[in-house]
């Protein structure tokens, strides 16, 4: 593959899949900051990678495959050099005012980032409305694995809107 192929395949196939890269880096990063690292290091990492898709998946399978494995990568990375490191978004929000945001959206990922790594890979993928056998394959879980898993945050999900709804009363 010259470079001007692989610049060709990665430019169009970032442009058509930038969404999952979003969702990915939203998910595990914890500030804007990382977020943005993380959303260039899966880039990097799709780059690094395109000669090794095979086509054995869809296209948009394979990137969510590297997306969530670069991020677990880089989580580990972030836990074991992060601690004490100052997080700026306070002090930048200080300086420039939020845009608007839905609540239910924050929230969301909110419950989401509380999650364990794996099942904030499958309710990432759950929400992009990826088959359980496209789940396992991403994930190297079984399907049966997948549903159970699926069902049980679901189930916290409902359980923890339920409590903060009558909280709220």
């Amino acid at each position: 593959m010259t470079d001007a192929e692989r610049n060709g395949i990665f430019e169009s196939w970032i442009e058509a899949h930038k969404a999952i890269l979003f969702k990915v880096a939203r998910a595990y990063g914890a500030t804007h900051a990382d977020r943005e690292d993380l959303f260039q290091e899966i880039a990097l990492q799709v780059w690094h990678s395109l000669a090794a898709f095979r086509g054995d998946s869809a296209i948009a399978t394979w990137i969510y495959r590297v997306a969530l494995n670069t991020a677990l990568a880089w989580s580990r990375k972030e836990r074991k050099h992060g601690r004490g490191r100052q997080d700026f978004d306070a002090a930048t929000a200080l300086l420039v005012a939020p845009p608007e945001r839905d609540p239910r959206i924050e929230w969301i990922y909110r419950q989401i980032a509380e999650l364990d790594e794996v099942n904030r890979s499958l309710a990432l993928l759950m929400l992009d409305g990826f088959s359980y056998r496209d789940m396992s394959q991403i994930l190297g879980l079984g399907e049966s694995n997948v549903g159970v898993r699926i069902n049980r945050i679901k189930a916290a999900l409902a359980a923890r809107l339920g409590k903060e709804q009558t909280d709220g009363l």
